[in-house]
């Protein structure tokens, strides 16, 4: 039996060995724990690139010596997404599905898509199914703690096609939800397949806790008010994004994990501390639902992992 990975108590960059010319990507590495990862791979050495739908975010960030390179990608246009896969002609070691929206109006993609599974989801399912013969040791996906309002209904293959297409009754916090439990089982089912497809990655995840990102700052429609609470709560409670970028680091970094781990902060309730293994809720290992959604993103994006 292989015995999980303990992490010591208060562990944090400067446990983590330089990591010179080791190549990692980030997806969203122009704020919030994006930016948090990147800086923090790059100060101990890494390669490091970032994407970035915004140019002119992403040269600021370039010209600040917080990533080496920049790919152009909007994760909510499946046509940008393909362009930026495209340009990643070198491998990269570690690659971290970061980007993410929360509790935005309703909206529909260029795709299609209900926007936030799509930027949160079904964008870096393409993005990483298109370049994964270029990622050597891991996929990183980040999570929250809102996995636990998702559920995608009654997790049927049409359920799940309806919320991803926007058809289904439309709330932004189990929206959000959805999102983010699609990226645990992402995680879960990249795992179920990769021995059999003889993939050379393993799929880990991470979620900060409660952490100052500015991601309430679009909460608008039913859910304003709670989303304007929440934000300024932020501000003055949250750990900083740096510290809530500490798991994601862990993920990403720490020795002899074998796929499947799930790293959150250590503190009550995972809401800040540093990073320790955490479980997500139960649905968020259903072999089923994890197929379906598997099916589904293939089915909407037009990229076949196998």
């Amino acid at each position: 039996m292989t015995l999980e990975p303990v992490v010591p108590r208060g562990w944090d960059e400067a446990d983590i060995a330089l990591l010179k010319e080791r190549r990692f990507l980030v997806t969203g590495g122009t704020s919030g724990l994006g930016l948090a990862t990147a800086k923090a791979l790059t100060s101990l050495g890494a390669d490091v690139t970032i994407t970035a739908r915004d140019p002119r975010k992403a040269d600021a960030v370039i010209a600040a010596g917080v990533a080496r390179d920049v790919l152009v990608m909007d994760l909510a246009d499946l046509a940008s997404v393909r362009v930026a896969a495209s340009r990643v002609s070198e491998p990269y070691e570690v690659v971290i599905l970061n980007a993410g929206i929360m509790w935005t109006p309703y909206a529909l993609t260029v795709d299609g898509f209900e926007s936030q599974v799509a930027t949160n989801h079904l964008g870096h399912f393409a993005f990483a199914g298109l370049i994964k013969d270029r990622i050597t040791q891991r996929i990183v996906t980040v999570s929250s703690l809102y996995h636990r309002f998702g559920g995608f209904g009654d997790g049927s293959i049409d359920e799940i096609r309806r919320r991803c297409e926007g058809h289904a009754p439309y709330d932004a916090r189990a929206a959000y939800g959805d999102s983010k439990l699609a990226n645990l089982l992402f995680m879960e089912e990249i795992e179920r397949r990769r021995s059999r497809y003889g993939w050379d990655f393993i799929a880990v995840a991470a979620h900060p806790g409660w952490s100052n990102t500015h991601l309430f700052d679009a909460a608008t429609s039913t859910r304003a008010v709670v989303g304007k609470v929440a934000s300024a709560s932020a501000g003055l409670f949250a750990q900083s994004a740096a510290r809530g970028a500490l798991p994601t680091l862990c993920a990403a970094t720490y020795p002899g994990l074998r796929g499947g781990e799930y790293f959150g902060p250590r503190g009550l309730g995972e809401l800040r501390g540093s990073p320790k293994l955490v479980q997500p809720v139960a649905r968020a290992k259903d072999p089923r639902l994890a197929a379906n959604l598997w099916q589904v993103s293939e089915e909407l994006t037009g990229v076949s992992w196998e």
